[in-house]
Order: C-alpha cells, then sequence, then structure tokens
C-alpha cells in the first residue's frame, strides 16, 4: 500500500512541476514579452521601407563598401547557408596568438588601414568572442567618418548627428562603454539618401 501511495504522490509531484515548468512560467514569459516587449522579444529584427527584415540589430553584420561604416570582423560566417541551415551561430576562430592564419589576417587588416591612413583600432582588426558583436567604439566610428561623408558626398557633420543618434549609452548609466550600432547606423544614412534623392 504504502508504495502505491508514495508512486502516487511522485506522480503528482512531477505532473506538477511539469505543469509549472512547461505551461505556466513560459507562458506568463511569452505573454509579458510580447506585451511589454515585443520588438526585442522577436529579435530586434530591423525592416527597410519596404518592411522587409534587412537584419538584427543585437547581430553584427559585415560591411566592405567605403560608404559604409565597417564593423568588427566576424570568425562566423552566419550570413551564408548551407543547404537551408546556417552554416554558423556563435563563435570566436578559436586560433592561438601565434597561429599563422590568424596573424596574416590581422596583418592584412593593417596593410588596409595603413593604405586608408587610419588607426587601427582593436575593435576593427581582433574578432570577439562571440563573433556577432553590433557594437564599436565611438572613437573608431569617427575614425571611419570621414570616408563614409567623402563616399556619399555629404558632409561630416551630416553624418556624425547619425552617428550620435546611434550610439547606445552605458546600461543602467555604469555597466559598459558606449557604442555604435553599425546596422542601424548604416541603414540610416542609406535611408537618408533615398530621401535626398526622391527630394
Amino acid at each position: 500500500m504504502i508504495y502505491i501511495r508514495e508512486t502516487t504522490r511522485a506522480i503528482r509531484i512531477v505532473l506538477l512541476l511539469w505543469l509549472v515548468a512547461a505551461i505556466i512560467y513560459p507562458s506568463i514569459v511569452l505573454t509579458v514579452g510580447q506585451t511589454f516587449f515585443k520588438p526585442k522579444a522577436n529579435g530586434s529584427i530591423i525592416q527597410n521601407i519596404n518592411g522587409e527584415p534587412i537584419g538584427s540589430a543585437l547581430i553584427g553584420q559585415q560591411f566592405t563598401e567605403d560608404k559604409y561604416f565597417h564593423g568588427r570582423p566576424s570568425a562566423v560566417d552566419y550570413a551564408q547557408a548551407d543547404k537551408g541551415k546556417p552554416r554558423g551561430i556563435s563563435g570566436g576562430s578559436n586560433l592561438s596568438p601565434g597561429n599563422s592564419k590568424l596573424l596574416n589576417r590581422i596583418k592584412e587588416e593593417l596593410e588596409i588601414f595603413a593604405e586608408e591612413d587610419m588607426q587601427p583600432f582593436p575593435e576593427l582588426i581582433y574578432t570577439s568572442g562571440s563573433g556577432l558583436d553590433p557594437h564599436i567604439s565611438i572613437q573608431a566610428a569617427r575614425n571611419q567618418l570621414e570616408r563614409v561623408a567623402s563616399a556619399r558626398d555629404i558632409r561630416p557633420d551630416e553624418v556624425f548627428s547619425l552617428l550620435k543618434k546611434y550610439t547606445d549609452k552605458r546600461f543602467f548609466g555604469i555597466f559598459g562603454e558606449p557604442g555604435v550600432n553599425i546596422l542601424k547606423l548604416n541603414y540610416a544614412l542609406d535611408l537618408q539618401d533615398f530621401n535626398r534623392n526622391q527630394n
């Protein structure tokens, strides 16, 4: 009899925990997220003027043209797909400091900066642990300002105003450092060019 009672109690506890952990808690989190934090809960997706998604404000993208601000390099090629599945999700290169592949890549980056007469800021040369950082420092963005303004044939102060607008402040005012969201800034510049051409 005691075994039946204990087994029944155990089953009830398992069912109760399943109800709380698998139904009630996720439902509360989903409801709160979709009600109060919908854009963030859905991935902070940025859409163009046609309503098409162009990326997430939380994930960095590679920009190579002169008219764009360049973000932090990544060892992850998440933009490409292999049979419909992402090639990479997150992660660093895992190359040691003495690895020839890493040294050659850094050397190539330094040569590009030397040709452009730009200061080689660390976040524009070294990849991060996640490989997905969407921000660079204000100094690294300002260092590219003249190139971007020249490539778009606009005044540097027009670019600078957008740079300030898309600079995220410290978290809670004390954690981390301010950073410029490259995807938001580059899209804002494209939108500004589009509006100028329309007028």
